[in-house]
């Protein structure tokens, strides 16, 4: 059975804020323009949508063009800054209250990549780099300097391997350098770091196959149908269109869930009730191919690697999906959750060894310490990290970059 969703949901915009300070600033505005003997008429509809202004003709000028203004402001950045700079002077006493606004609606305003990046690796930060602060504070390079940096290495989830390796590398760019001050180690560290992870970055390629076919694969919980849902809306910001493949017929809300996303972004869902995975993926390979789609992202049914029929059975949904599509899947994705730390890597051995993986997502970094398992994952299994999360927007699933993440770590 195949169910398409062509209506977007509308997606609502947080504007009372807004409200109270128009409403407050027509009721200072009124106050202070009493010579006017002119009543100031102003309403605001529905503030948790559209904002709507209706005034009247004579509304006090200055009033009405900084109403305006605001919410046209509002409009355009979606809680962005709030230019105050207008043709009339308000008083100081308004402008210090929508100042006030302004602050408190920081936090709603848009965050580029980067800010967000940061903020979703605050916890691993702390644990990390704030650590480091002590080591790099200045003081002689020495043996008790590298003991401390050992620790912390091992204690942010790199490993002992990708500890060995960026200790060595780090006395390496020390000797080599000349360095003879801690506070130089920053940026030893810093390229090590980067020259660790930097095979890691391998942007994921579409465009050799249409359709192309992602399998996605994980533990259960690792956030792997919701990882879909963001995909979907990537690809189709790239111009793409997707289908999606409801492969999960063992938990019970699991096709629900994806519904719910292919209606976010309006893309169609191919689902079964006969509770045979295959077959579902089947089917939407010879819909995607029928219809020219360009992506077919294939959920399947979360399983521990040490569940040995199940990992059975995923083989045999690897094996379907060749014959619907030879050479297909084009990509078998396994979604990671950064919260296990170092099991992380066990589940990347387990699948790699079953599957053959061709890429890694690893979601949930905002809420964990344990974001250094990618120096592990680098060192001992580097298998291209597609995609890392570092919330629960849409948007916050994206393309790795070495250097964004160290940066995000250390700065």
């Amino acid at each position: 059975m195949v169910f398409g969703f062509f209506k977007r949901k509308k997606k609502e915009d947080p504007a009372v804020e807004l409200a109270a300070v128009v409403q407050e600033l027509v009721r200072t505005q009124e106050k202070e323009e009493k010579e006017l003997h002119e009543p100031i008429s102003s309403e605001i509809t529905n503030p948790a949508e559209d904002v709507v202004i209706h005034s009247r003709a004579d509304i006090v000028p200055t009033a009405q063009a900084e109403v305006t203004e605001i919410t046209h402001g509002f409009e355009a950045t979606y809680m962005a800054d709030i230019n105050l700079e207008t043709e009339t002077e308000l008083t100081p006493e308004i402008k210090e209250e929508v100042s006030e606004v302004q602050h408190e609606l920081q936090p709603l305003r848009k965050l580029s990549w980067s800010e967000r990046l940061k903020r979703g690796l605050s916890k691993t930060r702390d644990a990390f780099g704030k650590k480091l602060l002590g080591v790099f504070g200045g003081g002689k390079i020495d043996d008790e300097l590298y003991d401390e940096l050992e620790s912390i290495l091992l204690t942010s989830d790199v490993g002992v391997a990708g500890t060995m390796h960026l200790l060595d590398d780090v006395r390496s760019k020390v000797s080599l350098r000349g360095l003879k001050d801690s506070t130089e180690l920053k940026a030893a560290l810093s390229d090590s770091l980067v020259e660790l992870v930097a095979p890691l970055e391998q942007p994921l390629q579409t465009e050799a196959h249409q359709p192309f076919v992602i399998m996605m694969v994980g533990v259960n919980g690792a956030g792997k149908t919701t990882s879909i849902g963001k995909l979907a809306k990537y690809f189709q910001q790239q111009g793409k269109s997707v289908i999606l493949a409801a492969g999960d017929t063992f938990r019970a809300a699991a096709h629900e869930q994806l519904i719910e996303w292919g209606s976010r972004n309006n893309v169609t869902v191919v689902t079964q009730q006969s509770g045979d995975s295959a077959a579902v993926c089947f089917d939407a390979i010879q819909s995607a191919i029928a219809k020219k789609i360009d992506i077919v992202l294939a959920d399947t049914a979360g399983r521990l690697p040490t569940q040995l029929n199940l990992m059975e059975e995923i083989k045999k949904v690897k094996r379907v999906i060749d014959k619907a599509l030879p050479g297909a899947p084009h990509e078998i994705m396994l979604v990671l959750d950064a919260n296990i730390g170092q099991n992380a890597l066990n589940q990347v051995r387990a699948f790699d060894d079953a599957l053959g993986l061709t890429g890694l997502v690893l979601t949930k970094l905002d809420g964990t310490a344990k974001g250094g398992v990618i120096c592990a994952i680098a060192k001992e299994r580097p298998i291209p990290l597609r995609f890392i999360g570092v919330g629960e927007s849409i948007d916050d699933l994206r393309p790795f970059t070495a250097q964004d993440y160290v940066s995000a770590l250390l700065d």
